[in-house]
Order: C-alpha cells, then sequence, then structure tokens
C-alpha cells in the first residue's frame, strides 16, 4: 500500500504534487528547518551544536582576554620583557634600583590599568547589550540614560565649588551623578501617556542628556580647574587610576552584573513585546526597574572611573549579536567580555601609537566606534535588539 501524503491526510489534492510525509515531522509543521537538516537528524542534536559553538566562542574570547591582559602588563614606554613580568609581580624588596623600578612599573601601573579596562570593559558592553534589549533599539547605547553627561556634570560641579582634586574624592560624586541621572530619565519615562514605552525612555534620556551638558558646559567655563579637569575626563582613560578607585567601583559593577543575570531570562520576553510578555506571566514594570537600575550601577560605576567611553557599548552588543544570536542569557556575556577585549586592546595601541606619550584608550575606541556605526547604517544591518 502506498505511503500516506500530507496532502492526503490535510485534505483535498489541488493538482501540485504530494509530498510524502517523513518520519517525526507532523502535518501542517514548518518543515524549514527541519529540511536544511540531513535525514534522521534529531532537531536536538541542532540546539547541542549551537550551544557547543557558543561555549567555544566564549572560550576563545576568554583566551583572547587573557593575552590581551598580559600583553597590557609587558607594554608601555617601557617595554618589559616575559622574565621582567613575572619579577615584576612575584618579586617582593630588592636591593637592585631596576628591579625595584620594575617592581613599581607593573604593580603600580600596569596592572591597575589593566585591571580597571577589564573591568570597565565588562560594565559597558554588559550595560549596551541591556539597553538595546530593554528599549529594543539597536543603536541605543548607555549614554542613552544620561549618565555620561551625569557624571560629567557632578564632576565640573565638585571640582568647581569643593575645590576637590584627588580622583577618589570625585569618583563618589561622579557615581552620584550618574545614578542620580538614571533615575531622573526612568521617572520621567514612567509617567503620562507614554509611560513604560521604549520610546519615551530615548526621548526623555535625550532631553535629560542635552540639559547636563549645558549645564556642564556652563559651569567648566566659568571655573578654569573644572575646565580642566573635564578637558581630562572627557577622553576616556583607564590610566593613573590607583586601585584604592578601583575596588569600589568593582563592587559596583559585581552588584550590577547579578541583577543583569537575574534579568536576562525576562528581557528575552520582554522582546518578543509587552503584551506576550505579560502574558506569559512577566512583571514589566519590576524586570525595567531592575534593568535600568542594573544599567545605572554598570555604566554609572565605569563611567565615575574612567570617564565617559563612546561607541563602546553600542559596538560591542551587535558583534555579539552576530556571534551569539539574539538570546540574552548568551548575548550579554558574549557583550561583556568582548567590551573588556575592545577597551584593553584599545588602550594598549594607544601606549604604542604616539611614543613616548600615550593616547587615551576612550579617544581611540570612538576612532574605532564611529566607522562601525558608519557601517551598519550604510549596510541596513541593524537587527532588532
Amino acid at each position: 500500500m502506498p505511503p500516506r501524503t500530507r496532502r492526503q491526510a490535510a485534505g483535498p489534492a489541488t493538482g501540485r504534487d504530494e509530498v510524502p510525509e517523513r518520519p517525526g515531522v507532523r502535518v501542517g509543521q514548518d518543515t524549514t528547518a527541519v529540511a536544511a537538516q540531513p535525514v534522521g537528524r534529531s532537531p536536538l542534536a541542532g540546539i547541542v551544536g549551537v550551544r557547543r559553538r557558543r561555549i567555544v566562542g566564549l572560550a576563545v574570547v576568554v583566551a583572547v582576554l587573557v593575552a590581551a591582559s598580559v600583553v597590557s602588563i609587558a607594554v608601555g614606554a617601557r617595554a618589559l620583557s616575559p622574565a621582567e613580568v613575572w619579577h615584576g609581580l612575584f618579586s617582593g624588596a630588592d636591593a637592585d634600583q631596576k628591579a625595584t623600578d620594575i617592581r613599581l612599573i607593573v604593580q603600580t601601573v600596569r596592572i591597575p590599568r589593566t585591571v580597571l579596562a577589564v573591568v570597565a570593559g565588562i560594565a559597558l558592553g554588559v550595560g549596551g547589550a541591556l539597553i538595546q534589549g530593554f528599549t529594543r533599539n539597536p543603536i541605543a547605547d548607555t549614554g542613552l540614560l544620561g549618565v555620561n553627561t551625569g557624571a560629567s556634570f557632578a564632576v565640573v560641579t565638585a571640582i568647581s565649588l569643593l575645590g576637590l582634586t584627588d580622583p577618589f574624592q570625585y569618583l563618589w560624586f561622579a557615581f552620584l551623578g550618574a545614578a542620580l541621572a538614571g533615575v531622573v530619565v526612568f521617572g520621567l519615562s514612567s509617567i503620562g501617556r507614554g509611560a513604560g514605552n521604549p520610546l519615551t525612555l530615548a526621548l526623555a534620556g535625550q532631553g535629560v542628556t542635552v540639559f547636563l551638558a549645558a549645564m556642564t558646559t556652563a559651569v567648566a567655563l566659568s571655573d578654569k580647574a573644572a575646565l580642566n579637569a573635564l578637558r581630562f575626563w572627557n577622553a576616556g582613560s583607564v590610566a593613573g587610576v590607583p586601585f584604592r578607585v578601583i575596588w569600589p567601583v568593582t563592587a559596583f559593577v559585581v552588584v550590577g552584573l547579578v541583577l543583569a543575570l537575574a534579568v536576562l531570562p525576562s528581557v528575552n520576553l520582554l522582546n518578543l513585546g509587552d503584551d506576550v510578555a505579560r502574558g506569559l506571566g512577566v512583571n514589566i514594570a519590576l524586570i525595567r526597574t531592575v534593568g535600568i537600575l542594573a544599567i545605572t550601577l554598570l555604566a554609572g560605576a565605569a563611567t565615575a572611573a574612567c570617564g565617559p567611553i563612546a561607541f563602546l557599548g553600542l559596538m560591542v552588543a551587535h558583534v555579539a549579536r552576530y556571534l551569539a544570536g539574539p538570546d540574552y542569557r548568551w548575548l550579554v556575556p558574549y557583550a561583556g567580555l568582548l567590551g573588556a577585549v575592545v577597551l584593553l586592546v584599545c588602550d594598549i595601541v594607544g601606549r604604542v601609537v604616539v611614543r613616548p606619550g600615550e593616547l587615551d584608550a576612550g579617544v581611540l575606541v570612538a576612532l574605532l566606534g564611529a566607522p562601525f556605526f558608519a557601517a551598519l547604517v550604510l549596510r541596513g544591518k541593524f537587527k532588532s535588539a
């Protein structure tokens, strides 16, 4: 007896060729994905293959980050050999002046800036991916919440009014300014007829950013010390920041990462639409509040320590989406690690290109990010976050 066909099972023939049923395929099922697989291969095997590729990709990015960290310790105005790096890392007090100098270079200059580049890169990468997910806007960046301009305004105000000069002192003002700006933007986007709308969040962020930028310029132009501080602050640099500043920044970043990991499954559902997410049991107001808090902690801490670094979160989020796909449980870890790699590599290149001087990492990230952004626009490759 000839095999049944899907056409016979579904209804009368229409004159087109009838396709025999394949084992494991239901009548009416979309067979596009199944047809792409060899006969006899289960869909589960394809899922396992994708997961394996993602894990291997993460391992490769981690290996690149470790290699870049080693290079970061060795490269600078004074290049160090592997033996000198080893000695500088693990040696104690030494009577030899040369050995003492190497130890000071490694332990007080190279290691702090390497650690800060990794911490800030992870924070900005994760924050950039999250802000795109929560706003469903593929060109959103952490600056959308006004954290960059909030931190800048707080720094110049603290320097102008209180005369602060120590980075550890105005670090707290920078973080406070970033946090307050994020709260104001989120509060403005939560009231009125467009409450909770991603477009409302973007408009509120842009309005607060323009206002704070104008206020920052007004304060800086009226105070020479604040103007000088703002000039270096806006460049975005990981150099010259001691561990007593890095440790509190890292603590805020860790809290932000924990909150970010907690909301990742819900971000996937939010990208299906608010109605679908609400129907699946997602508390949209709570998830958005936790997400915005995580983004503010991550971006605010990184900006407080390094100054504003443009385009990093935007750039690595798109690269992560290309490598890991739209699942935010994988996309966000990819974005964090890629952010650390990009910021660290830019810092290394900045030490080399203008020797014996240095070019700030934020400048190189902007030089890399601007053509990347233009290429996305020209190729029309924006994917919905």
